[in-house]
């Protein structure tokens, strides 16, 4: 597997989407290993969770980082003849014909989301995100789109398929609140909480704006940290710093995160581009009420607009500012109303269920058999569920 940063995933929701799969492919027999960048972090050991690990050199900067790292995993991947090559993101994508045309393995692209949209990126390195999203639709043996959105999406610009494989979510875990009030100044219960990468594309300024304007003794408890995006970051804490219900704690991940979790009264995601956000599916895995923005792969989990999953128009801070204020003055209605949301975000997105998808994928791609005898994938639904 290329393209993640590494494991243990610490932060970043790639990162937590390939240690899941990879560690239950390892688990069900399969030799897996994932290639790690020496800027995440130092690894631990040369196994984890029965994934093998290799870390290999790359350039530590916001435009060569990825493509860098990817091109020295994909030559040290092709010498060990794979069945399987695996890549996470268009961006990694652009080295798939190597192995492709000049190996015998198979190459497999997960689509978490189309990068080349993302706001942070200069207008030549979305250029190159746009020939990397071209190739994705034409070079690798198999694509996985995380959501229906993106199935969807690869049929009709491309007219290739893409199996619909979903990100899936952990059992939550309650964590009691030791850290969260000497830290930060939280009180369980009494704040809004929003997780991610502070980049444009999150619109971490946008729910700033909203919730600046809202008479309410909660707080909002911002949690993430700069991705190459530091001018972006000072400008959402000076649009912040008279408000002193508004706390940036940077990056949480572990006991930490859940602690964050556990003890929310609700849950914002405003982002304008997703592919499908694990941060949506956590905190519905955790019964908190959400509010989200319309975007399709926020849709395809809640559904329609109700108590304990309020939507609001994409870029529209007086639309934000009504779900805000409904969530806010009725939070054990909304409570109540995420019950539902929980129990189908429980079944329905499962990594057990990916795995054996991905499992399936693979040995479709290796052995080969006739159209009749192949298993159908999850159908791509362009509607989502009332």
């Amino acid at each position: 597997m290329i393209g993640q940063k590494g494991m243990p995933a610490t932060y970043g929701g790639i990162e937590r989407h390939v240690e899941e799969l990879a560690s239950r492919l390892a688990t069900r027999g399969h030799d897996v290993t994932v290639y790690c960048r020496p800027s995440y972090g130092s690894m631990p050991m040369d196994h984890y969770r029965g994934v093998r690990l290799r870390q290999v050199r790359t350039v530590a900067s916001k435009h060569l980082d990825a493509i860098v790292h990817s091109t020295t995993s994909t030559l040290a991947a092709m010498r060990e003849r794979p069945d399987i090559v695996h890549y996470h993101g268009l961006g990694p994508g652009l080295v798939a014909p190597l192995p492709r045309y000049l190996a015998r393995s198979k190459v497999v692209l997960t689509v978490h989301g189309l990068d080349q949209q993302r706001a942070k990126w200069s207008r030549v390195a979305q250029t190159v995100l746009g020939a990397a999203h071209w190739l994705s639709g034409h070079v690798p043996d198999a694509r996985v789109a995380v959501s229906r959105g993106l199935a969807s999406h690869y049929q009709t610009r491309f007219g290739n398929p893409a199996s619909y494989i979903p990100n899936g979510v952990s059992a939550p875990r309650h964590v009691p609140a030791r850290h969260i009030n000497p830290r930060f100044g939280l009180i369980p219960g009494r704040y809004l909480l929003m997780v991610g990468r502070l980049v444009p594309e999150k619109s971490a300024d946008l729910l700033v704006r909203a919730f600046r304007q809202i008479e309410t003794d909660l707080r909002l408890a911002i949690v993430g940290g700069s991705s190459f995006s530091d001018d972006f970051v000072a400008r959402v804490r000076a649009e912040a710093v008279d408000d002193p219900r508004i706390v940036f704690t940077g990056f949480a991940y572990g006991d930490l995160l859940a602690e964050l979790y556990s003890h929310a009264v609700g849950f914002v995601q405003p982002s304008r581009l997703e592919g499908l956000p694990l941060t949506l599916l956590e905190a519905a895995s955790y019964g908190l009420p959400v509010v989200a923005s319309d975007i399709t792969p926020h849709v395809e989990v809640l559904g329609s607009d109700a108590p304990g999953r309020r939507i609001f128009r994409d870029g529209d801070v007086d639309d934000l500012i009504r779900a805000l204020r409904q969530l806010a003055a009725d939070p054990a209605g909304e409570r109540a109303g995420a019950v539902a949301l929980r129990e189908r975000v429980s079944a329905d997105y499962t990594w057990d269920a990916a795995t054996r998808e991905l499992e399936a994928l693979y040995r479709d791609l290796l052995v080969p058999r006739r159209p009749q005898l192949i298993r159908p994938r999850r159908r791509v639904r362009t509607e989502p569920d009332g």
